[in-house]
């Protein structure tokens, strides 16, 4: 969510467009957007075996078996079946699965389906709430975030356009559901400093003045062209530097920009454990028991 969170920056935002690139799956993106590390713990989870599921002594499943219930997870009373496809197309991020020589396909490991499992309880909550992405903001987040569009991105992803979609469908339902639930403020992420040229790098400039003042926001006195306090986030970092409505140097950007990087990551932090203790309170109360084969 932008660092904004800087998981779908790690994920989906983090590699540069154009490059074939690992598919950051629906359950890889929401597990990062919401900065999660969700564990066993987080629930009461029944396992049938650490790895890679056996059912009834079997790892692997013919293609009539794809749609067999593999696992189960309980919340609020009501149970949902999840189907080894389910698992085997979100884990991949491809409808189309691929065999083995045999035409048979691996049983999804436990961890896949812990992951798939816990992302519907979370997505489902969203649901509940009246948050979903529609195709506008998808749309929207792709090439404000990525900077390109979701066929250039899917193309990348090498899984189709529908696919990519909904990945980052589910990356945009959890910033929404981060934002209503966490408290503390996420402030805009700021952005480095243009670098001069060579040989410019002491000369003060409108531009850097301009960056500047734009990260000090009421700490400074455009009128008054001064600080318009000194016990702001930036007068202790920035009180050294020659600053004016009209220059600063690049090492007074350089400096402004670390400390709204600071700040931001605080924020963030405050967010990511707020969203945290949340998602794992709602987690506890599922039951989720893996290693069932059913029709």
């Amino acid at each position: 969510m932008s660092q904004d969170e800087r998981d779908v920056e790690k994920g989906i935002e983090g590699d540069a467009v154009g490059t074939r690139r690992e598919l950051p799956t629906a359950a890889w993106v929401v597990i990062a957007v919401v900065a999660l590390a969700i564990g066993v713990a987080a629930g009461h989870f029944l396992l049938g075996g650490a790895g890679t599921i056996s059912l009834n002594g079997r790892t692997t499943l013919s293609a009539g078996e794809l749609d067999s219930t593999v696992a189960t997870y309980t919340v609020d009373g009501r149970t949902v079946s999840v189907t080894a496809r389910e698992v085997l197309e979100e884990s991949s991020g491809d409808a189309e699965l691929t065999a083995n020589e045999d035409g048979t396909y691996d049983v999804p490991s436990a961890s896949d389906v812990l992951t798939y499992a816990q992302n519907q309880i979370i997505l489902a909550d969203a649901d509940a709430r009246g948050l979903t992405a529609t195709d506008d903001e998808v749309d929207e987040f792709v090439s404000t975030n990525l900077g390109t569009d979701l066929a250039t991105l899917a193309t990348s992803w090498g899984i189709d356009e529908d696919a990519a979609r909904s990945v980052v469908a589910d990356a945009v339902t959890m910033r929404k559901l981060q934002d209503e639930v966490a408290t503390t403020e996420l402030p805009e992420q700021p952005t480095a400093p243009s670098e001069p040229a060579e040989g410019a790098e002491d000369e003060p400039t409108a531009e850097y003045a301009q960056y500047v003042i734009g990260l000090l926001g009421d700490e400074w006195d455009a009128d008054a062209n001064d600080w318009a306090r000194t016990d702001g986030t930036y007068y202790a970092t920035l009180s050294g530097y020659e600053i004016s409505n009209d220059a600063a140097t690049y090492a007074a950007a350089s400096a402004a920009y670390s400390v709204a990087s600071s700040v931001y990551e605080e924020a963030y932090n405050q967010v990511s454990e707020e969203l945290s203790a949340y998602t794992d309170a709602l987690l506890s109360k599922a039951t989720i028991q893996i290693g069932s084969l059913a029709e």
